[in-house]
């Protein structure tokens, strides 16, 4: 078990801070916003379907040209306070060339949600994304949302038995999985983490689910924190015993790391649904 830390000797702020050591980040963002506005006009999508009664619960279901071979959900991130589904449908590209049909859900995000109010709201738009496709679920989740996915692959994970049967694989890219470091943080003025909170969601510290494929995946160019969280519950899950595996994308930022999703023939696509 990984000790509490109660003092912070290295600046947190700096270890968190992806767009300042990315200087294309803003670039990127605003050609991701046009590619995104374009897939949700041409694709076969149904948009803004309910899983919830909050204003954000809702999500967007791409289908493929024929039946599907089975469910990817991809959970966006933006540090649990930023962002919604609607910046990231060209995502769904690459699943959706391979014949998989791509849910993406937004979320109640902080200071209005709690991260533990999140985790919830993820397993009510998986299950409610699983009820519109039949076949095998795969997760995949970017950043904070690589958090989220990374929760359900935990054994106390708030998913329904029948949907959880159907869980195949876990995909956790650039994921945070111990949250306690983010006390440390000027981020939680807005997530309000307390100690409790940020132990209880911390993947890391809980125990995996021993029958999930479950894939750490982080650009290899990325911060420092993020490599060692990646590494951290890969090394801790995997003596446990879970069927886990880490991965380093050469040459990948946080943000060039999951666009490689859009793109069919991508590894990480061959690795999430292959």
């Amino acid at each position: 078990m990984i000790k509490a830390q109660t003092a912070w000797p290295i600046d947190w702020d700096e270890a968190f801070d992806n767009a300042g050591h990315v200087p294309e980040a803003a670039a990127m963002a605003a050609r991701w916003a046009g590619e995104a506005a374009v897939l949700r006009s041409a694709a076969r999508a149904e948009l803004d379907l309910p899983y919830g009664s909050g204003v954000r619960n809702r999500f967007d279901l791409f289908r493929p040209a024929g039946a599907a071979a089975g469910l990817v959900v991809f959970v966006h991130g933006g540090y649990w306070h930023k962002f919604d589904k609607s910046a990231w449908s060209h995502l769904a590209a690459g699943p959706l060339a391979q014949g998989w049909a791509v849910a993406m859900p937004s979320y109640t995000l902080a200071p209005e949600g709690r991260v533990a109010q999140m985790t919830g709201e993820m397993a009510q738009a998986i299950t409610a994304a699983a009820e519109e496709v039949a076949g095998p679920v795969r997760l995949i989740g970017h950043s904070a949302g690589g958090h989220l996915v990374s929760r359900m692959a935990c054994e106390n994970a708030p998913l329904r038995a029948d949907v959880a049967a159907r869980l195949e694989r876990v995909v956790s890219l650039s994921g945070l999985h111990d949250l306690r470091p983010l006390l440390g943080s000027k981020m939680n003025d807005i997530l309000r983490l307390s100690e409790a909170e940020a132990a209880a969601e911390s993947a890391a510290l809980l125990a995996p689910r021993m029958d999930l494929d479950t894939l750490f995946w982080v650009g290899a160019a990325e911060r420092p924190e993020f490599l060692r969280q990646t590494r951290m519950i890969a090394e801790i899950w995997g003596e446990g015993g879970a069927r886990v595996r880490d991965h380093y994308d050469p040459g990948h930022n946080h943000f060039t790391v999951v666009a490689e999703l859009a793109r069919p023939d991508s590894d990480l696509v061959r690795a999430l649904i292959g």
